[in-house]
């Protein structure tokens, strides 16, 4: 019985001693999911990861493919499970019931000075929940309008940029000029119309979400906060310059219709200039346009991709040190041309190459400086408001079959219950 002890005792040291992330018998293994997804960004992200391998023998990263579509979830149940990925890739509007829940690690006195002041306050404030920073906003995306050049030629309309952007008043009395029997001068690709929504409310002056001087979170909805969203609904159901039937769809499903002249404009994320110029027809001659601009001019919310390290994650410092290396400004540079982005970083958004006007490079990198936290960054519970409250409201909103009074009833009344639960 004695020696059956002992040798139960010396496997589990051997077992201890071999497992990833310990130093005993090798390297530290740090596992590192990665979303990235496009052909490019995966392979600057797996370059990267291989150059730190080669630089780094006394800790070693495990590339994990992870997806965009299940992250959320994936995580959670990870997490809860205590099998997280040691370093986390993620957008930061689904960081705050992680840091909140306790599955994040705190960076604060963990982030390299360099790092640190790289990047915007602004753009630390998209990963800051309470007094912590649960992760490393790296990759941002505007929304812009992917145009097709020769109609707004033909229909001799002003180009707007972002010096002289349209307002929403002139972009909805341009898309009525653009649109003809069978055509529109715009469609609205709203499949998850929320994020959409609330970022471009920034411009009007719209933020939805109101915290009151005790902490917690109201949704309060103004008439700033409907400018967007009725000329959205507007288009559609009074001038008919936008379909109803891409209100359901994706941003890539409105490529083939842009293509064929159907559309003349889309509202995209900035990072669709990839797929557009991989599929577009020859000849096609499309251009980046500012979205439109309200009464806080050219203002949008967006929720940057994020690098965080896990709470359980039992080499922190390692861990930080490999982000620091990923966002390296040329890195970070590497990674924004990969997923055609912009990048967070000041001294990589100097870079020469994301100031071309090939690609629209040069109109997304003017609107870096206008881009602020989205409006739900740090409420608690916004993915289930935004699913079960926000998304089947402004889907019905759009395809007309409620009014703006009952929007604002539901996103307010129904809204505010759901937040009520995780602010006790």
């Amino acid at each position: 019985m004695r020696t059956l002890a002992k040798a139960l005792v010396l496997l589990l040291l051997l077992a201890g001693c071999s497992a990833p992330g310990h130093r005993d018998g090798g390297p530290i293994t740090l596992r590192f999911q990665s979303l990235a997804w496009q052909q490019e960004s995966v392979a600057a992200v797996k370059d990267l990861v291989k150059e730190w391998n080669a630089t780094h023998p006394d800790v070693r990263v495990e590339y994990v493919q992870g997806s965009w579509d299940s992250v959320h979830d994936q995580l959670l149940t990870a997490f809860e499970g205590g099998e997280a990925p040691d370093v986390v890739h993620d957008a930061s509007d689904d960081l705050a019931d992680f840091a909140y829940g306790g599955h994040l690690a705190d960076l604060t006195g963990l982030l390299p000075a360099r790092l640190k002041s790289g990047i915007p306050p602004s753009s630390w404030r998209t990963t800051t929940f309470g007094h912590g920073v649960y992760g490393v906003p790296f990759l941002q995306e505007p929304r812009v309008l992917i145009a097709d050049a020769a109609r707004l030629r033909a229909a001799k309309v002003r180009v707007p940029t972002p010096e002289r952007p349209w307002s929403w008043t002139e972009f909805r009395q341009v898309a009525k000029r653009l649109s003809g029997p069978g055509r529109y001068g715009v469609a609205w690709p709203l499949k998850e119309p929320v994020s959409a929504t609330l970022n471009l409310s920034l411009s009007a002056g719209g933020g939805l979400f109101h915290r009151d001087a005790d902490g917690k979170v109201a949704v309060r909805f103004t008439a700033a906060d409907a400018v967007v969203p009725r000329t959205i609904h507007d288009q559609v159901a009074v001038d008919h310059s936008a379909p109803a039937s891409t209100l359901g769809s994706g941003g890539s499903d409105t490529l083939p219709g842009l293509f064929a002249g159907r559309y003349a404009m889309v509202p995209l994320g900035f990072s669709y200039r990839q797929q557009i110029a991989q599929q577009a027809p020859k000849g096609f001659r499309w251009q980046v346009l500012p979205a439109p601009a309200g009464a806080d001019g050219l203002v949008q919310g967006v929720s940057p991709q994020t690098l965080s390290v896990a709470a359980a994650c039992p080499h922190k410092k390692e861990a930080v040190a490999f982000v620091d290396f990923l966002l390296r400004p040329e890195n970070m540079v590497r990674l924004a041309l990969g997923d055609w982005m912009l990048p967070t970083g000041t001294e990589a958004l100097k870079d020469p190459a994301l100031h071309t006007r090939e690609n629209g490079w040069a109109t997304g990198t003017a609107l870096a400086a206008r881009l602020r936290p989205a409006p739900a960054q740090s409420v608690r519970g916004y993915p289930e408001w935004k699913d079960k409250v926000a998304t089947p409201a402004f889907q019905e909103y759009y395809s007309g079959a409620i009014g703006l009074g009952e929007l604002r009833g539901r996103l307010e009344k129904d809204g505010n219950l759901v937040l009520a639960r995780y602010q006790r």
